[in-house]
């Protein structure tokens, strides 16, 4: 069994919904990031984590990404071009969208006050809004692999939800549509369910 560190207010949603798609069995240990809890199992103090073989593995999309693989679901085989083009939408979806909303919460709370800049997020909102028209133009059917759901899907309404909390510019009906498909999947109810 897995164990699972952290809460479904930060990313680590996304490692539990990826647990909940595969119908994997798991723990989950609450903590917030820094903690003394959190630090007693993972001393970096971040989250999530996964705890496997008495190891504690960092980082959500690796963990999505190596639970994928393991288990065979979600993802599409190391080499084929389906897979380059999932880890394409990772990239993408990494770099357009969870740095700014993770530069954002940076600049208005998790840095120490002297270390934070409000000036920044009307950058950040900008280059956000533009990325949302990508966004649009990659997903291929219901979901960014056509009729396959997978990890890059977690990891999109992931950072859709986030932007939303953090009042970033609001997603059109395209991509509204989108997230609401992949929140009515079962799997991602049970991974908001309180443990």
């Amino acid at each position: 069994m897995y164990q699972v560190l952290g809460s479904t207010k930060n990313r680590t949603l996304r490692v539990i919904w990826t647990l909940e798609e595969l119908g994997l069995p798991y723990e989950q240990v609450q903590g917030d990031p820094g903690s003394a809890e959190v630090k007693a199992l993972n001393p970096s103090g971040k989250l999530p984590a996964l705890m496997v073989d008495g190891e504690v593995l960092p980082d959500s999309v690796a963990i999505m990404s190596f639970l994928s693989d393991r288990h065979k679901a979600l993802t599409f085989p190391a080499g084929s071009v389906e897979r380059l083009r999932l880890d394409g939408h990772i990239n993408f979806l990494l770099e357009e969208f969870d740095s700014l909303l993770w530069i954002a919460a940076k600049s208005s709370f998790v840095n120490p006050p002297e270390h934070r800049s409000a000036d920044v997020k009307s950058v950040l909102k900008w280059e956000f809004e533009r990325s949302l028209k990508r966004l649009e133009h990659r997903l291929e059917g219901a979901f960014l692999m056509g009729e396959h759901f997978t990890i890059a899907d977690i990891l999109a309404v992931h950072c859709l939800n986030w932007a939303f909390t953090a009042k970033f510019p609001d997603a059109g009906t395209i991509l509204k549509d989108y997230a609401k498909r992949c929140r009515a999947r079962p799997a991602y109810a049970r991974a908001l369910a309180e443990r």
